[in-house]
């Protein structure tokens, strides 16, 4: 009883852990900011939005169901940004915001090409 009772435990302080990780949050500067290829009749063009946290550079891709104005989003300009799991909210210095679909991510320890 007492091992099931550990293994639990255990497998519960994994879940949080990993729950946790995926949660990320701050303020940075919008990197690139690029159209998605029109996929069929869409109703909204389609934009990937860059940008880096300390640990993570994020690439979140907009709904086709959502308006966005690519001049309210300056690359340059700051950006606050939410990220949980792979839904991402971001927010430009002018006060726009956005929900958006994170489709890639990459460590900013690794090297880049």
């Amino acid at each position: 009883m007492r091992d099931l009772n550990f293994v639990l435990l255990l497998l519960l302080v994994c879940a949080l852990t990993a729950m946790a990780a995926t949660k990320d949050s701050g303020s940075t500067t919008l990197k690139d900011l690029q159209p998605v290829a029109a996929a069929g009749k869409e109703k909204h063009q389609q934009f990937d939005f860059s940008f880096e946290s300390t640990a993570k550079r994020y690439v979140c891709r907009t709904s086709p169901k959502t308006s966005v104005k690519a001049t309210d989003f300056v690359v340059g300009s700051d950006l606050k940004y939410q990220v949980n799991g792979n839904k991402g909210e971001l927010k430009s210095s002018s006060g726009k915001q956005v929900k958006c679909t994170v489709v890639r991510v990459e460590d900013v320890s690794a090297p880049q090409h």
